[in-house]
């Protein structure tokens, strides 16, 4: 079974019902709906049609709503393109009409451009491909020299080198897409861009606004962001390590090692984590991935993210089917081939809560007892958030009547949700029609070892304390336990 999870962007190459149920086939965790593009109409129709695959499936797939946020962009040119020449004047204006831009000046979209720049700053256009050195700042103009020349198009992002520029991370086209997003059922909104803790909190509340239980994503593709890390991983479910915009940033040498010290990060502090951008690029027009492409997924899946994400390669891309399906290889290969760590993960560690202490306890136990699958019955998903931090190859099965939890979970390496609804159920029985599940399903045989955690309270949040060990052959169909 594949530990770590993969995300998939749908866009126009995946609208046909059949192209999106052979991304499923192939083995899709988590779809993401991308707001910069597409109208609310469209993405409530991807939606609609990824529950009725999965429903045919009968299997579960989570959904992200991914914002637009105030993604910086140069405006557009009379032709369409211009050729910039390297040591030319090229200037930045937020006065000019939007399409009125030539080869010596654009319109820009951030109005406050010429408050956040100075004389000698570096700012990139085009993921980097353009790089212009700002010489005099004006009321609502910013004049540069090129430093790295080449043909530009319309509509291109813009970055300032270190980070700075102070637009706030929620739009109001973000704010009338969170509420599209709860209506729709997304399990996950990410909200692009953030600064601080402050604009994870906003959105939530507007989550909560809207009656929705989304849990949000903060995509790290700031240079500010990373010197507030902490308290972003405290207020959100979990980060995206949005590769583009953040390389830009703080420059492509910085990037690797920090992708390495946020999974760590978001690890320590019991949150998901997903590794995105440019992971299989070459497959939008090929059908096999670069031997880079393939190591920088094994990289990621090494250092233990919960999800590796696919972007344009599914969303507009010509083989999303073997795009997902090389990925699938990649992970699967690269988790066969590594050994197991983190037994002593947390070990010195104190616990507030009880549920997390057993969480903790029962995947240490797993470990070294040599138990075949972890059963936790859960009302939120929480224990398997806290399950699957340490680096373990036992499978964790989360229990749950919740379609929300059963696909909030998808998200999480190593764990896998199964419907099950406690409240229905004798309570002195739920530890065998757990295992009579798994058995017929064949992920578990007779005399395997499990792991069992659950709570005295049938359906209370928050109310696991208990953990039993049992080996499948001898569990009596009619033992209480």
């Amino acid at each position: 079974m594949r530990r770590t999870k993969i995300v998939a962007t749908l866009g126009p190459a995946t609208d046909d019902p059949k192209v999106l149920d052979g991304l499923i086939a192939a083995g899709v965790d988590v779809i993401r709906q991308n707001y910069s593009y597409g109208s609310h109409d469209s993405h409530k129709r991807r939606i609609d049609q990824l529950r009725a695959c999965s429903q045919a499936r009968g299997t579960q797939v989570g959904a992200i709503a991914d914002l637009q946020g105030p993604k910086i962009r140069i405006q557009r040119f009379r032709g369409g393109r211009v050729e910039l020449r390297e040591g030319a004047s090229f200037t930045l204006d937020t006065a000019i009409p939007p399409a009125d831009g030539d080869e010596h000046r654009v319109g820009v979209t951030y109005v406050d451009l010429p408050k956040d720049v100075k004389r000698g700053d570096t700012l990139f256009i085009d993921d980097g491909r353009i790089v212009l050195e700002v010489k005099r700042v004006m009321e609502t103009s910013v004049e540069c020299v090129v430093r790295v020349g080449g043909p530009l198009s319309d509509s291109k992002g813009l970055n300032r080198a270190g980070g700075g520029l102070s637009a706030g991370a929620l739009t109001s086209k973000d704010r009338a897409d969170i509420r599209h997003a709860v209506d729709i059922g997304a399990d996950y909104v990410a909200v692009s861009f953030p600064r601080n803790a402050a604009d994870i909190e906003e959105a939530r509340r507007l989550i909560a606004e809207s009656n929705g239980t989304c849990g949000v994503i903060a995509k790290i593709e700031r240079a500010e962001a990373l010197q507030c890390i902490d308290e972003i991983l405290r207020a959100s479910d979990g980060i995206m390590i949005a590769r583009g915009d953040l390389g830009v940033e703080i420059g492509d040498a910085a990037l690797p090692p920090v992708q390495k010290r946020l999974i760590q990060q978001a690890r320590n502090a019991n949150r998901l984590v997903i590794t995105a951008t440019q992971m299989m690029e070459s497959m939008i027009a090929n059908q096999i991935p670069t031997r880079a492409e393939v190591f920088d997924v094994a990289n990621a899946v090494l250092d233990g993210t919960d999800a590796v994400m696919l972007s344009a390669e599914t969303s507009v891309g010509k083989y999303p089917r073997k795009a997902v399906e090389a990925m699938d290889r990649i992970c699967l290969e690269t988790e066969t081939q590594w050994g197991l760590r983190g037994a002593d993960y947390r070990v010195d560690a104190a616990f507030d809560r009880i549920d997390e202490a057993i969480a903790m306890s029962t995947v240490y136990a797993a470990n070294h007892i040599g138990a075949k699958a972890i059963l936790a019955l859960t009302e939120t998903g929480a224990t398997g958030i806290w399950m699957s931090r340490v680096l373990t190859g036992i499978p964790i099965f989360a229990f749950t009547r919740h379609p929300e939890t059963l696909r909030r979970v998808t998200l999480y390496r190593g764990v896998y949700p199964i419907t099950f609804d406690v409240t229905h159920t004798d309570f002195l029985r739920v530890n065998r029609e757990m295992i009579d599940i798994l058995l017929e399903r064949g992920a578990i045989h007779e005399e395997d070892i499990v792991v069992i955690t659950k709570g005295d309270l049938r359906g209370k949040q928050g109310g696991t304390n208990g953990m039993k060990i049992v080996r499948v052959g001898e569990l009596a169909a009619e033992s209480a336990l």
